[in-house]
């Protein structure tokens, strides 16, 4: 910048600071529309490659504002800062919903790839839009095709590294805060079941049947069929449930 007159030093300084961007985007931008500053927003924000410049870097740093101090990665604490600068929960279900758009291979951890490239693919580049859209990833579960790929996507994410299946607290917690979207009202009488008659860790066609058996058959079982091709587990809950007359047998 030592190159150019005081007057273009300045607009870059000025262009910098109103755009966050870095020096190089602010003369390719200023060049340009001739050093005419708002011809130079104009050229700036109708140029979506070059905005991505700004929010890759805006990106890194949030990254980096996050990441743990001995790997390359964002880890428990990390995650931690990052919901209370976003003011929720941890536990909270939008939390999943964001790992989701991550693709985050593990709960609780990201790497740099999954924040950086997640975040890019919904529009986020500061912890200010980040805070503006839970709202609206949110909603995201009310749409059944996403709810469902995030149902599936929750078993590989919730599951300890090198384990086939989910261990049984783990899938209780994750069933309970899923199925509190979707008001399933056998929710506490499935997990109850689980806790009593199975007390196992939990597999993946288990998992992904019980959705199925939660969107197909009504909470009073009428349309139930014991010689369907459910898992056994389904068909011993729904004994259960016939047991102990919290659901009464059809005639």
């Amino acid at each position: 910048m030592h190159k150019l007159g005081r007057g273009h030093r300045d607009k870059v300084q000025q262009f910098m600071a109103i755009t966050g961007t870095s020096e190089k985007v602010a003369l390719q931008s200023l060049k340009a529309s001739d050093w005419h500053l708002e011809g130079a927003f104009d050229f700036f924000y109708s140029q979506p490659q070059i905005r991505a410049v700004t929010d890759s870097r805006h990106l890194e740093e949030l990254y980096n504002r996050y990441k743990d101090p001995y790997v390359d990665m964002i880890m428990v604490d990390g995650v931690s800062l990052l919901c209370n600068d976003l003011q929720v929960d941890p536990q909270d279900i939008v939390m999943l919903v964001v790992s989701w758009h991550m693709k985050a291979a593990t709960m609780c951890e990201f790497s740099r790839q999954e924040f950086i490239s997640g975040l890019q693919s919904v529009g986020i580049d500061s912890i200010e839009k980040f805070r503006e859209k839970l709202p609206s990833l949110r909603t995201e579960l009310k749409d059944e095709n996403k709810f469902c790929e995030i149902y599936n996507f929750a078993f590989g994410w919730a599951k300890e590294k090198g384990q086939k299946s989910l261990a049984l607290d783990t899938a209780i917690g994750m069933w309970q805060l899923l199925f509190a979207e979707k008001h399933w009202p056998l929710v506490d009488h499935w997990c109850q079941f689980l806790q009593v008659r199975h007390n196992k860790a939990i597999s993946r066609d288990t998992w992904s049947q019980l959705l199925e058996f939660v969107k197909t058959i009504d909470p009073q079982l009428s349309n139930y069929d014991a010689e369907g091709a459910w898992p056994y587990l389904i068909d011993e809950f729904v004994e259960y449930l016939f047991e102990h007359g919290i659901i009464q047998r059809k005639n």
